[in-house]
């Protein structure tokens, strides 16, 4: 099926505030072709590399990065804003425009030598993804590969990517404005 995926992403321009153009998923999502596809392109580039966990940030990271896990029979893995995991976890904080936020992961949720996909789904400036790299680290997994549907070129986030070389970074679209 072929499908044009950067049609299907709304642009909001001055949301959350003015300047900002927002990158919308949810008529991707809402569209069963275009969902469908978009995890098919996913599934196709990571289906032979080994994939033992994929872990979703939250929240939107969380739709693909289960959807993945069935296809590619790996473990899903929630990283969550602080508070929100009940169990005993690791945690990690990143810098917003205006202060500091944490994300956390459970203590048990990736195991030495696995295999990790780390999926959101828009790359921006790097810091929550780079929040996310160290919590997954602390485990020594034997890979981490990094998966986004949109990327934001003219931000610069993958280059501020913490060990930007050694790592598979994979964008199914890029804007450059």
């Amino acid at each position: 099926m072929e499908f044009n995926l950067e049609q299907k992403i709304r642009i909001i321009n001055d949301f959350p505030k003015k300047g900002i153009s927002y990158k919308d998923i949810t008529p991707l999502l809402s569209d069963k072709e275009s969902f469908q596809a978009t995890t098919n392109e996913l599934q196709k580039y990571y289906a032979n590399k080994g994939i033992t966990k994929i872990c979703g940030i939250e929240s939107r990271g969380f739709i693909f990065a289960s959807s993945l896990a069935y296809k590619l029979n790996a473990g899903f893995v929630p990283i969550r804003k602080q508070g929100k995991l009940p169990y005993a976890t690791k945690s990690a904080a990143y810098e917003l425009e205006y202060g500091t936020d944490v994300i956390q992961i459970h203590n048990d949720a990736i195991h030495t030598g696995d295999i990790v996909l780390l999926h959101d789904d828009l790359l921006a400036t790097g810091g929550t993804i780079n929040a996310a790299i160290e919590l997954i680290s602390q485990f020594k997994p034997q890979k981490i590969y990094i998966s986004f549907i949109v990327e934001l070129s003219h931000l610069k986030g993958r280059s501020n990517i913490t060990n930007y070389g050694t790592h598979d970074i994979h964008s199914l679209i890029k804007f450059d404005n």
